[in-house]
C-alpha cells in the first residue's frame, strides 16, 4: 500500500508542468530526473526538504543504497551556501529485483530520494546547486548524469506543489522496527513481537543495508511461530555476523497489507517458544496418518488391503504380509519427506501434495491404477511365471507385492489432509531435517497401523474363510474401485493440462491396455511366444512413456477446482479490499486432486443453506485453486500453518478475528460462523 500511494502521488505530480520549485529536467529515453523542493521558500532554522526525483520509463530502474548483487547506488552532491548544512539521504524502501541469477535491490516507477536541508543564516534567496550520477537498468545498464539548480526565494515556509511528493516518500519509508531481532551464527533471523501471531504473516524477506553479508539470491526460507517467525538466509562466504545485521525486513500480513520496518538485528539465536513440543507434533503426525484411512480417496487403497490381507490370511502369512505392507508404507513416506525438504532447499514452495501439481505425475499415477485394475481383473498376472521356481521365490514376490501396495498405498493418499496432519506436516517442515523425517516416519505408522491391528489378532487364521473360488471373485471385483480413480485422476490431468492432457492420458490408457492384454495372451506360450509378447508390450510401454513427457502444464490459468457461480478467485489484494470494506469472507483453499476439499464443497458448502446465508450476510466467498501449488496460495497457507489443503478461514465483518475451521467440514459448521455476525 505505501508503495501504491507514493505511485500515484508521484504519477499525479509527473502529469504537472515544472513549478519554481522544480528544477529544470534532465531527460533521456529511460527516465526524467529533477532536483525538487517541499517548501515555496526559505527561512532561517527552519529545515525543509529537497530531493532527487526519478519518474523511470516502464521496465527500468535504479538502485537503492546497497544495490545487491550488482549495481551502483545514485551519487548526490550538494552545493550549499555558507551558513546552510544538508543531511543524508533518506532511503525509502527498494524493491528485490531478480537480474538473472543475481539478487539487486532498486527501484521502479516513480522514486524521491531526498535529504533535510537547514538554513542557519539569513540568505535570500538560496541557491542550491547539485550534481548527481545514477543507473538507469533494463536488460543492460546506462550510466547516467545530471546538473541542477534552485532558486528559493527567503520569506513564510510554506509547502511547494512539489510537497505530495515528499507525503508519499514519508509512507514509503521503513519504520523502526517494533520487533526484537536476533540472527545466528547460521544466518537464521529470528523475529519476535506480540503484533506477530502465526495467521498475521503471509510471507517475509530481509534486505540488507550493508553489501557482501548474505547471499543475496539465496532464498529465504520462512517459517512461522506463535508470536514471530524465522527466515533461513544464506551469510556469505567468510562473514559471522559478529556485529550484528542491519537492515530492513518487510513482512506482509495474510490481507495484503505490507509492513516495512528498519533492524538491526543482534548477535545470536532467539529461543523458540511457538514451536509445539515434539510429543506433540508426533502425536499428531500419528492420528493424521490414522485418520487418513478414513478419507474417501484412500478407498482404492482399502481395497488393495483386502485382497492382500485375505491374501496372506489364508496361506497363514498374515503377519508377514502386514510387516511387508507396513515397510512400504513407510519407505515411501520418508520419501516423500525427503523429497520435501530437497524442493524446499531448492526453493520451491512445495507442501503436502506436492507431487500432484505435476499433469505428468497425476497421469503415471492414473496409468499406474489402471494397470493395476487390469491385473485384478485378469488380463495379465504379475509373477506367474515364477511360479515353477520354487516356494521361495513365490514368497519373496508376495512379499515384494505387499511392500508395493504399501507403496502405493501412500501415494494414492497424498491428495487427502487429515486432520492433525495440517499442524504436524507444518510444525515438521519448520524443524530440523531429522525431525521433519521422524514426523513423516510416524504419519506413515498412524496409516499403516490398522492393517498392522488386524493382521495381529491372534483369531484371524481361524475366522478367515478357507482359500475358494470367492477370491478370485472378490479379487475381480476390487478392480473396479482402481478403475474409478484412475478415472477421478483423468479428471484431476484436465483441470492442469487441459485437453490435450486428457488426450494423452487417454492414449496411454489404451498402450498399457494393449501391452497387459499382450503379456495375458502369451504368458502361457512357449517361451519364444513369450519374449515376442514381451517384445511388443515393452514397445507399447516405451511408447507411453515418450506421451507422458508431453504431458505439461496448460497455458493459462485454470477456472477454480470446483467452482460454483458464487466464487471469486483468492489473490492477497482482493482479501485486503474485501477487509478494508468491512465485509465478511469466507476463503476456501482448494485443488482439484484434493478429494477432501471436494466433498467438503459439496456437502457443506455449495448447499442452499450456506448459500443463502452468504448471500443474507453479504459473505464474499473467495476461493484459491492450489491445483498447481501457487507461490501466493502456498505462503497464505504456511501464514495459517498448513502444508496443505483444504484450508478454510472465515472472516467476521470489520476486522473481527479470523476463525480457522475444521479440515473435515460440516454446513452447520459453516452456518454457526456466519450467525455471529
Amino acid at each position: 500500500m505505501p508503495r501504491l500511494l507514493l505511485t500515484l502521488l508521484l504519477a499525479l505530480v509527473a502529469i504537472t508542468p515544472a513549478r519554481a520549485m522544480e528544477s529544470a529536467a534532465v531527460s533521456s529515453r529511460h527516465d526524467t530526473v529533477t532536483l525538487v523542493s517541499s517548501t515555496n521558500a526559505v527561512s532561517p532554522g527552519h529545515p525543509f526538504r529537497v530531493g532527487l526525483y526519478f519518474q523511470l520509463q516502464p521496465g527500468w530502474h535504479t538502485y537503492w543504497r546497497n544495490p545487491g548483487d550488482a549495481g551502483q547506488p545514485p551519487r548526490l552532491t550538494l552545493s550549499l551556501p555558507s551558513g546552510v548544512t544538508a543531511g543524508a539521504v533518506a532511503w525509502p524502501t527498494p524493491q528485490r529485483i531478480a537480474e538473472g541469477p543475481v539478487m539487486t535491490y532498486a527501484y521502479t516507477g516513480n522514486v524521491l530520494l531526498p535529504v533535510t536541508v537547514t538554513p542557519t543564516a539569513a540568505t535570500a534567496p538560496l541557491t542550491i546547486r547539485a550534481h548527481a550520477t545514477w543507473l538507469a537498468c533494463k536488460q543492460i545498464c546506462v550510466p547516467e548524469q545530471g546538473d541542477f539548480r534552485l532558486d528559493l526565494p527567503s520569506g513564510a515556509v510554506t509547502p511547494s506543489p512539489q510537497a505530495p511528493l515528499f507525503a508519499a516518500h514519508d509512507s514509503a519509508m521503513p519504520r523502526p522496527s517494533p520487533w526484537t531481532t536476533r540472527v545466528a551464527s547460521d544466518g537464521t533471523l529470528s523475529v519476535r513481537g506480540p503484533e506477530l501471531d502465526p495467521g498475521s504473516v503471509a510471507a517475509a524477506w530481509f534486505i540488507p543495508q550493508r553489501s557482501g553479508e548474505i547471499e543475496d539470491d539465496a532464498p529465504q526460507h520462512l517459517s512461522v511461530r506463535d508470536g514471530g517467525f524465522s527466515l533461513a538466509l544464506t551469510l556469505a562466504k567468510g562473514v559471522n555476523p559478529t556485529a550484528g545485521l542491519p537492515g530492513i525486513i518487510s513482512v506482509r500480513d495474510r490481507a495484503g497489507l505490507q509492513t516495512n520496518a528498519t533492524i538491526n538485528a543482534a548477535p545470536g539465536p532467539l529461543p523458540e517458544s511457538g514451536m509445539p513440543p515434539l510429543a506433540q507434533v508426533l502425536a499428531f503426525a500419528f492420528l493424521g496418518g490414522l485418520i487418513l484411512n478414513l478419507m474417501p480417496c484412500v478407498f482404492p487403497v482399502l481395497a488393495m488391503k483386502a485382497v492382500a490381507l485375505a491374501k496372506g490370511a489364508a496361506r497363514g502369512r498374515a503377519h508377514a504380509h502386514a510387516l511387508s505392507y507396513t515397510a512400504g508404507v513407510l519407505v515411501t513416506f520418508a520419501a516423500l519427506g525427503g523429497a520435501l525438504l530437497a524442493a524446499r532447499a531448492a526453493g520451491a514452495a512445495a507442501g503436502w501434495g506436492f507431487q500432484f501439481a505435476s499433469p505428468a505425475f497425476v497421469s503415471a499415477m492414473a496409468w499406474l491404477l489402471f494397470a493395476v485394475g487390469l491385473n485384478l481383473s485378469g488380463v495379465f498376472q504379475v509373477g506367474s511365471a515364477l511360479t515353477g521356481a520354487g516356494s521361495g521365490l513365490a514368497s519373496r514376490d508376495g512379499h515384494v507385492g505387499s511392500f508395493f501396495t504399501g507403496l502405493l498405498a501412500v501415494l494414492v493418499a497424498t491428495p487427502c489432509t487429515a486432520p492433525f496432519m495440517g499442524i504436524a506436516v507444518a510444525a515438521g517442515l519448520a524443524a530440523p531435517p531429522a525431525v521433519t523425517m521422524l514426523v513423516f516416519v510416524v504419519m506413515g505408522l498412524g496409516l499403516a497401523t490398522p492393517y498392522l491391528a488386524l493382521a495381529a489378532l491372534p483369531g484371524l487364521a481361524r475366522i478367515a474363510p478357507q482359500p475358494g473360488p470367492w477370491m478370485d471373485v472378490l479379487k475381480q471385483a476390487l478392480a473396479f474401485p482402481m478403475y474409478g480413480a484412475a478415472a477421478w485422476l483423468l479428471w484431476v490431468v484436465s483441470q492442469e493440462a487441459g485437453s490435450e492432457g486428457v488426450l494423452g492420458t487417454a492414449a496411454g490408457f489404451v498402450l498399457l491396455g494393449f501391452a497387459g492384454w499382450v503379456i495375458g495372451v502369451s504368458q502361457h506360450e512357449p517361451a519364444r511366444n513369450r519374449r515376442f509378447g514381451q517384445a511388443v508390450a515393452a514397445a507399447a510401454l516405451l511408447t507411453a512413456l515418450a506421451v507422458l513427457s508431453g504431458i505439461v502444464v496448460a497455458p493459462g490459468t485454470p477456472a477454480v477446482a470446483g467452482a460454483t457461480e458464487n466464487a471469486q478467485a483468492f489473490t492477497p489484494a482482493r482479501l485486503a479490499v474485501l477487509r478494508r470494506e468491512g465485509r465478511p469472507v469466507f476463503v476456501n483453499m482448494t485443488a482439484a486432486w484434493c478429494v477432501t476439499c471436494l466433498v467438503n464443497e459439496r456437502v457443506a458448502i455449495a448447499t442452499a443453506a450456506v448459500q443463502q446465508a452468504f448471500a443474507a450476510h453479504h459473505v464474499a466467498y473467495l476461493k484459491g485453486d492450489w491445483t498447481r501449488q501457487d507461490p501466493a496460495i502456498s505462503a497464505y497457507l504456511h501464514a495459517n500453518g498448513r502444508d496443505g489443503v483444504p484450508l478454510y478461514i472465515y472472516y467476521p465483518p470489520h476486522d473481527g478475528r479470523p476463525e480457522v475451521l475444521p479440515q473435515i467440514l460440516t454446513g452447520n459448521e459453516v452456518l454457526a460462523e456466519v450467525d455471529k455476525g
